[in-house]
């Protein structure tokens, strides 16, 4: 996705637009935050004291808010024991491990390539 541009103040400035998917997913998340710490009869601000958050940053989470922070959001959910994605520590470490000797493989850096305009009529 793109960003869009305005001007506010006489400044020109971008606001990012998100994809469809990405929104659902931040919102889900911050869904499923809500639902456990409900579940577990914790109020915002006991679980934004457990996250060494504020209360406020806390609804931003839970609402879906897309400039949360993502470790703060990781944190949050781990504290509340939503799942991110393998409840399995070890296969979570054997897939870290997996992905950064792939990474390895890859170039260190990644040039853009430049057209060759065919003008040869």
């Amino acid at each position: 996705m793109s960003a869009t541009a305005y001007i506010l103040d006489g400044k020109m400035v971008k606001k990012r637009v998100y994809s469809k998917y990405t929104q659902e997913a931040v919102s889900l998340i911050g869904q499923q935050i809500k639902l456990a710490r409900k579940s577990r009869k914790w109020t915002s601000a006991n679980l934004a004291e457990r996250a060494g958050i504020t209360r406020e940053t806390l609804q931003r989470i839970e609402a879906g808010d897309m400039k949360s922070a993502i470790g703060l959001v990781f944190e949050v959910a781990a504290i509340v024991g939503v799942p991110l994605f393998d409840e399995d520590r070890q296969h979570f470490s054997n897939n870290i491990e997996l992905i950064q000797s792939k990474i390895q493989l890859l170039p260190k850096r990644i040039r853009s390539q430049k057209k060759v305009v065919d003008d040869d009529f």
